[in-house]
């Protein structure tokens, strides 16, 4: 009986490092993910802002017309506006 209780313990105590072992594996993986996500987040932001550049000379230079070109600087700035909102929100 002493015995078999020393057999489950041995038992137990194997489990619990293996799991041990498996939680700090994933802990390494999410840390690795968190990181990764971050880059990826920094990359969009910087993309966005270039493509906002873009959009922005594309409306200098789309037309000749005064009107226009205010039409979209003023839309521009509307949805630069709401991505300010959502990101402060």
């Amino acid at each position: 009986m002493i015995d078999t209780l020393k057999e489950k313990i041995k038992r137990l105590i194997a489990a619990y490092e293996a799991e041990k072992t498996e939680s700090e594996r994933l802990q390494g993986l999410l840390q690795e993910s968190l990181a990764q996500n971050e880059t990826y987040r920094k990359q969009i932001n910087e993309l966005e802002r270039q493509i906002d550049n873009l959009k922005l000379a594309e409306a200098f230079k789309a037309t000749g017309n005064n009107a226009e070109a205010r039409k979209r600087i003023d839309r521009l700035i509307r949805e630069i506006d709401r991505c300010i909102a959502l990101m402060e929100g």
